[in-house]
């Protein structure tokens, strides 16, 4: 049985639990959880508050060493962490030493970040005065994570909020729990301390209550959450009574701009892996392929042809996507599969939903019964007005649009109201910065899929996809920090700013 960690020690299981199973083998359980109770997150923010003072007090290039210690041991455990991804959460396993590496990634770029947490000295206008900026961690971060990318994601919040002097409690997703316990356990021996990163593991109603506690007795500085765009707008709405604003990293809605010039082969491959991979439960996924009308024939019959030809199946195998998450995200894609309208064209596959013996997969890799298995599915057809077009669909869908001009397409791209991630595939250098400049996503990819983060480049959304925070990179570091300035007078007297400055007498009146 799980149980949280508060201050370096287990607490005792309580009378409320949660079964945690593979979804590739929904028989077989991976952990028994003990679900923690809204106190209990109130508890574990006390305790990060009571560590936060020293942990801040150790200099930061020493705090650097500790995340490079987490990154070696990330390295070193690279096989076993993905193998427990890849059981608990159905991520292939390819997928999931890709995550893993993400962990590496980050430990490497912060470990000398702490060498470089730079303030200014900035020259006064009066004499004898300096003037003087310094970043402080903010305190407690609470940390609330989905369980897609059940370790990386949350070392983008983690590590970096270390780094800064902060502690941390962190609230996992309960049906990816063993991915965060075997996490925790290689940060508790790279050297850090107990209390500096506490683990919660509860259900949404209860971390809600324990966040709005822990804000009231103001235990947290900052909140971090990965997450739907719904439970979002409440967090930041509760943040935000609190004089607080959290970093929001919230879903997507993410366009694929195809032009009349673009490298179909390469856009439908980029198309098959931002679509399904993952089974299309990443943020980033690829919700809507907008095509130009030239090409949009070509297109869907390429990605039908793809779609069909790609291995599905157990996690374990090379694969294109294993199951989806949970049984909730099943019921969800569910639904989603009701918005297919007769006016749709579907594509992509043998069948339209489960996987099953009677409703079969051509070249299917191990028993479709074991697993939450799905087709995948292209509908083409989509537009404004539809939910496929509107909403996140956070499963292997996508859909498929057509454009006459670069404006429409922009209008298509941006109509939904996220704004995460955009690609566009084309080989004109001015339909690539006109569409840079317009479309409202924070990240834009260039013959390139819509996922894909790397470690140095701020990743975030705007609009529904979150408030405008950036993770990753030293962009991160604004999150985590806040700005604090200094001004020192040593000429013994009293300098007014704006009133005793020494002034030059120009002559403006001068003409050559």
């Amino acid at each position: 049985m799980l149980t949280s960690v508060i201050g370096g020690s287990r607490i005792p299981a309580g009378p409320r639990s949660y079964r945690s199973v593979d979804p590739a083998r929904v028989s077989e359980v991976v952990a028994d959880v003990a679900l923690a109770g809204a106190d209990d997150l109130v508890a574990a923010c006390r305790a990060a508050r009571a560590a936060q003072d020293a942990w801040r007090d150790v200099p930061p290039p020493v705090r650097g060493q500790a995340v490079a210690a987490l990154g070696r041991l990330v390295e070193a455990n690279k096989e076993a962490l993905a193998r427990v991804v890849t059981r608990e959460v159905g991520k292939p396993y390819a997928e999931a030493l890709g995550e893993v590496q993400e962990i590496a990634d980050t430990c490497a770029f912060f470990a000398g970040e702490g060498r470089r947490l730079y303030g200014r000295t900035v020259p006064s206008e009066m004499p004898d005065k300096q003037l003087l900026t310094f970043r402080d961690p903010v305190g407690v971060v609470t940390v609330i994570t989905a369980g897609n990318f059940p370790v990386a994601v949350p070392s983008w919040y983690i590590v970096p909020a270390l780094l800064c002097g902060n502690t941390v409690v962190w609230k996992p997703a309960e049906y990816a729990a063993a991915c965060a316990e075997a996490f925790y356990r290689l940060v508790a021996h790279a050297g850090i301390p107990d209390g500096v990163l506490n683990v919660v593991y509860a259900d949404g109603p209860e971390t809600f209550r324990g966040l709005e506690l822990a804000l009231e007795a103001g235990l947290v500085g900052k909140v971090g959450f990965t997450g739907s765009t719904e439970v979002g707008s409440r967090i930041g709405a509760l943040c935000g009574r609190h004089l607080q604003t959290p970093c929001l990293e919230l879903g997507g809605k993410n366009p694929m701009v195809v032009t009349e010039d673009a490298d179909l082969p390469l856009a439908v491959e980029g198309a098959l892996f931002s679509g399904f991979g993952t089974a299309g439960q990443r943020c980033t996924s690829l919700g809507t392929a907008i095509v130009h009308e030239s090409a949009h024939a070509e297109f869907v019959r390429l990605l039908d042809e793809a779609a069909r030809a790609a291995t599905v199946g157990d996690p374990s195998g090379d694969v294109l996507f294993g199951p989806l998450i949970d049984q909730r995200f099943a019921d969800g894609f569910e639904r989603v599969l009701g918005w297919i309208g007769p006016d749709h064209t579907v594509h992509g596959s043998s069948g339209t939903g489960r996987i099953t013996a009677a409703n079969p997969r051509a070249g299917f890799a191990g028993d479709p019964a074991d697993g939450l298995y799905y087709h995948p599915v292209i509908v083409d057809g989509v537009g404004p007005g539809d939910d496929l077009f509107a909403h996140e669909t956070f499963g292997p869908v996508v859909g498929v649009a057509s454009y006459r001009t670069l404006d429409e397409a922009v209008a298509l791209a941006n109509a939904p109201g996220y704004g995460l991630s955009a690609s566009i595939y084309t080989t004109d250098p001015a339909k690539v910065f006109a569409f840079r400049r317009r479309v409202s996503a924070g990240m834009v990819s260039v013959n390139n899929s819509t996922s894909g983060a790397e470690a140095h480049l701020p990743f975030g959304g705007n609009g529904r996809s979150g408030n405008g925070s950036r993770q990753s990179g030293v962009w991160v570091l604004d999150q985590f920090t806040r700005w604090q300035s200094m001004n020192w007078d040593y000429s013994g007297r009293l300098q007014k700013a704006q009133m005793d400055v020494p002034e030059v007498e120009p002559d403006l009146a001068f003409r050559l």
